[in-house]
Formats: structure tokens, C-alpha cells, sequence
């Protein structure tokens, strides 16, 4: 079976029927749209594709983390073809839908808001989510403002855009909405030099409250928001003792903290969100927004908050056609079942076990590996020309990927510079096809580095 494959590549890349394919792309779709991969695929299984020619890859990607649950999983497509067979579509403003009811309790049970009395609504995407968090967030407080943070990325609509910090995601696209003012995010690798780590998050936890000096008074914000792990920005995890800070600034002056779960969620960190472990250290948020693998592949996204945050959204403020799909709903049902059943949180940490200790041992021997870090098995390799001047490495990271996909393993870059590799592998992973993609991930770095 294709999920217990390991990568097979059988004709040059793009093969025959491959490059058709992406021929007839470039002429029907907008050239915007990248086409980063030579392949076109026929079907996936786990954490495997096969194209159109018959290769087969090992795919780290995982649709940028929407394939937490793999592939094509057969309990999905049944619940899928189950709730197709009854109604399509049944919008929430119209008429009431089961599913969408219970999964908004599910959520209401799993996601780690700080009122314990939650409520749930769904939209389509995650730059949706984080649209109607902020939207509530300003609602409940009366506030016009928003602090969110360097590297960040939150989405392509016009607010979400203006919320993401590397601005080739928005070039040309102003004016964009006001009130929104950007921090300094806790980059340790890239910190202030000499520092400690205790020391630089103290230094950016007092950066954070310049915003109010020099940016906007703490009466007038309604919401931060951040990342627990930025995504695009590098995979850099926000370090839990300035989480408690931020927390502890947004009680004092009646601000809503605000996580974007979009790519974090669902078992990727090793639990099912980065901010249960706020929780445990009493720093839960207020506001989750979670997306991608929340339903599998099917388009969902959500949003939850304590009853009191809701009850103060005046009405006709959020809501929408597709929000909460029952195709959507069913999945995504059938996908935190799954999680639940086959423990993937406790799988994401065996797999980050044996990633970070391998990528250690990297570090070790390649000086162009400069940092290795994550939580759970959202993990990135940063790639510098050298240790100590940390100067990015973008066209090194280019290459590895380009030589690894040659040889059936998909990766991806991220950061700001496009120089981490980032691990968004399906936690559905087999140990064989894990080891198989180590393996020609460390033959790429090799071949690269002495290439250079």
C-alpha cells in the first residue's frame, strides 16, 4: 500500500506526463501562484504521494501542516461520503445543522481559552479566523487597535496582510487598515549579542511595553496577538517565560491575548495546541483561532473564546456563507477522533525525539546549520554561511530542497531570509519512512555543503 511506501523516483523530474500537466498550469493559472515541485499527483496515502508518472514521494510538507492525520485517511472519506449522501451545505444564519453544533462543543472541550465557558464559530480559512478574531476582540473591548509581532504571518486578505510582517506577501497592496502596530518577537537566535536567554526575553518583554509609549496607549488596544510557534517567520517558538509575560502586560490593561493556532494546532507540538502548555503555566489566551488540519484537507477554521468575549459581539459583526460547512464539520469531527484514539500527540513527540536528536547531531557536524529548534515536531533547521557571523543561507536551503525532491523527499523553506527548512511531516509518519527521509535529507546537505 502507498502509505507504507518509501519514496521511489522512476523517471526524471517532472516525468513525461508530469511536465503536461505543468504546461497546461503556466498557461491557465496565474504565475503568482508558484509551481514549486516537479511533481503532479495522482493520489496520497499517510504520509506519501505518488504523481502522475509513478513516483513516489515522502512528503514533509504536509499541505504547509494541514495533513497532521496523513493522506486519504479511510475513516475521513467515509465520514465525508457519509454526511454528502444527506445535504451539502446548510448555512448556520438560515437553518441549524448538527455537526456544525457538535463540533463547535468538541471545540468548546479541547481548546484551551482561559473561560472555561467557550463558544465556537467557523469560517474557511485561517486568514478568516484571525479576520474574526480581531473583529471580536475590537467588538468585546470597544478598542481600535492591535499589537502583533516581527516575522509574523497571519495571512493574504487586506487585515491579515497588514498583520504579516514580510512584506513580499503584500507588495503594492496599500493602504492597509490602521491600528495595527508591530512588536519585536522573541528570536532568540538572533537576539541581542552577549545576552542570556533569561536576559533577551526580559529585553523583549520591555520592548513590548514601548508599544504603549511610542506606538499606541494600552487603552486603545483590543488585542495581541502572536504566533505560539511563528511559521513562516522561521518556526520559532515563543518562549514560554515571555508568554507569561505578555500575559500578565494584557490583565493589566484589560487586553486580549490572541494565539494563531492555524498551523500550530492539532497534535503538531505535542499536545493538541501550543497553548495548553500555556495553560498549564497559567498564561492561557483568550482567544484561539486554529485552521489546516483541523478537518483534514476539507476548508475549515475557527474561532474560540470565553461566552463573556462572545455574548460582547454586537450582532451582524461575524458570521458567513460557508462557515462551518457540514462536508467540513464531518471531517473534522472524524480527524480530532482520530488524534484522540491514536494518541498523535504522544506520536509527535516520539518523532521529535528522533528529528531533533538526528538534527543535533547535524549541527555538530555541518557549520552551516546554525540553529535547530521547535516544539514537538514543528521543528526548523536554520542555515547560515557560518556559526559566527549567522549570515543567512537562503540559496544553500534552495538547493537542498531542489536535490532532496529529486530523490522523492518534499521539504520547504521558511523564515525570513528562506533559510530554515522547516518539518511539517503527517504524524502518521512510518519509523522506516521516517529514517528514509533523514537519510536523503542529510545525502542533499552533504552534496550541497561541498558543492558550494
Amino acid at each position: 500500500m502507498l502509505k507504507d511506501a518509501l519514496p521511489k523516483i522512476n523517471t526524471p523530474l517532472p516525468g513525461p506526463k508530469a511536465r503536461a500537466v505543468i504546461e497546461r498550469r503556466s498557461n491557465a493559472m496565474p504565475g503568482a501562484i508558484r509551481c514549486s515541485y516537479p511533481c503532479v499527483i495522482s493520489r496520497g496515502e499517510g504520509a506519501m504521494l505518488e504523481d502522475v508518472d509513478g513516483n513516489i514521494f515522502l512528503d514533509w510538507v504536509g499541505g504547509v501542516g494541514v495533513l497532521n492525520v496523513g493522506y486519504s485517511h479511510p475513516e475521513l472519506i467515509a465520514a465525508v461520503k457519509d454526511q454528502s449522501e444527506k445535504f451539502f451545505h446548510a448555512m448556520m444564519n438560515i437553518v441549524t445543522h448538527e455537526g456544525y453544533i457538535r463540533l463547535a462543543e468538541k471545540m468548546n472541550r479541547i481548546v484551551p481559552v482561559r473561560n472555561k465557558k467557550r463558544r465556537t464559530m467557523f469560517a474557511n480559512s485561517g486568514a478568516e479566523a484571525i479576520e474574526n478574531a480581531v473583529k471580536i476582540a475590537k467588538s468585546y473591548t470597544g478598542r481600535p487597535n492591535i499589537i502583533v509581532f516581527s516575522g509574523a504571518f497571519h495571512g493574504r486578505t487586506l487585515l491579515a496582510s497588514a498583520m504579516t510582517a514580510k512584506k513580499a506577501y503584500a507588495y503594492g497592496l496599500g493602504p492597509f487598515p490602521d491600528g495595527v502596530y508591530r512588536a519585536e518577537f522573541p528570536y532568540l537566535y538572533r537576539g541581542p549579542k552577549g545576552y542570556s536567554e533569561a536576559e533577551a526575553i526580559d529585553y523583549y518583554a520591555d520592548k513590548l511595553g514601548k508599544i504603549f509609549e511610542e506606538a499606541s496607549p494600552a487603552q486603545h488596544v483590543a488585542a495581541i496577538v502572536l504566533e505560539p510557534v511563528q511559521g513562516e517567520g522561521g518556526f520559532i517558538p515563543a518562549p514560554l517565560e515571555w508568554v507569561k509575560a505578555v500575559r500578565k502586560l494584557c490583565d493589566a490593561h484589560g487586553i486580549l491575548l490572541v494565539a494563531d493556532e492555524v498551523q500550530t494546532g492539532f497534535a503538531r507540538s505535542g499536545k493538541m495546541f501550543v497553548s495548553n502548555y500555556w495553560e498549564e503555566t497559567g498564561c492561557a489566551p483568550d482567544i484561539i483561532a486554529a485552521a489546516k488540519s483541523i478537518a483534514g484537507g476539507i476548508p475549515l477554521s475557527a474561532v474560540t473564546a470565553g461566552e463573556d468575549i462572545f455574548d460582547g459581539v454586537k450582532g451582524g459583526i461575524i458570521g458567513g456563507t460557508y462557515g462551518g460547512n457540514p462536508l467540513a464539520c464531518a471531517s473534522a469531527l472524524k480527524v480530532i477522533e482520530i488524534i484522540e484514539r491514536e494518541q498523535l500527540c504522544a506520536r509527535s513527540l516520539e518523532i521529535a525525539e528522533k528529528c531533533r536528536s538526528t538534527f543535533a547531531l547535524w549541527m555538530e557536524k555541518y557549520p552551516e546549520i546554525g540553529d535547530v529548534r521547535g516544539i514537538g515536531c514543528m521543528m526548523g533547521i536554520e542555515f547560515v554561511t557560518d556559526k559566527e557571523s549567522k549570515t543567512p543561507a537562503p540559496e544553500l536551503v534552495s538547493d537542498i530542497i531542489q536535490l532532496a525532491v529529486q530523490n522523492g523527499l518534499i521539504i520547504e523553506s521558511a523564515g525570513a531570509y528562506s533559510n530554515v527548512i522547516r518539518f511539517l511531516c503527517p504524524l502518521v509518519v512510518t519509523d522506516p519512512q521516517l529514517d528514509c527521509g533523514l537519510k536523503i535529507l542529510e545525502s542533499a546537505i552533504e552534496a550541497c555543503v561541498a558543492g558550494k
